[in-house]
């Protein structure tokens, strides 16, 4: 299964990192690759969520409405999104690697039959994207986020 990956550490406790990254309705103020469409959706574990994503900088979003399969506080948020015949799983992860330094990663699965077509035009733009989102919540938690807690 194709997969795109990312990962950092965050100098800041895992409850920082995931208090950015599960409230939605706040990424606006730091993350240029998925946006929250509708804020009164909570991401609670079988919900659906509405989503957008920008894969590159300047070009249309690309609506979505994945499923949340686990919500596992300061640990690990996994959705998932299906049209006929693609499926793509994203997954959060959260891991202590010393005090207060978190390691984030971010992972995309993707499968189905038509995974194979799509994947040649989404890949490179796509694992951008998710990089981008890996350097901005760092850059968001470890400065802006910080005075917060």
């Amino acid at each position: 299964m194709p997969s795109l990956y990312s990962e950092v550490t965050i100098d800041a406790p895992r409850f920082a990192v995931w208090d950015a990254l599960i409230r939605k309705e706040e990424w606006h103020r730091w993350n240029t690759f998925l946006y929250d469409c509708d804020p009164s959706r909570p991401i609670r574990p079988g919900g659906d969520i509405l989503l957008a994503l920008r894969r590159l900088e300047g070009e249309d979003e690309t609506e979505f409405q994945p499923r949340i399969l686990v919500v596992q506080p300061n640990r690990c948020l996994r959705w998932i999104a299906k049209v006929p015949g693609f499926r793509s799983e994203h997954v959060f992860e959260l891991e202590d690697i010393g005090p207060n330094r978190t390691k984030y990663i971010h992972q995309e699965r993707i499968s189905g039959l038509l995974s194979r077509a799509f994947l040649p035009f989404i890949r490179r733009d796509e694992k951008e994207g998710i990089r981008r989102m890996t350097r901005q919540i760092k850059r968001y938690v470890e400065h802006d986020y910080r005075r917060q807690w």
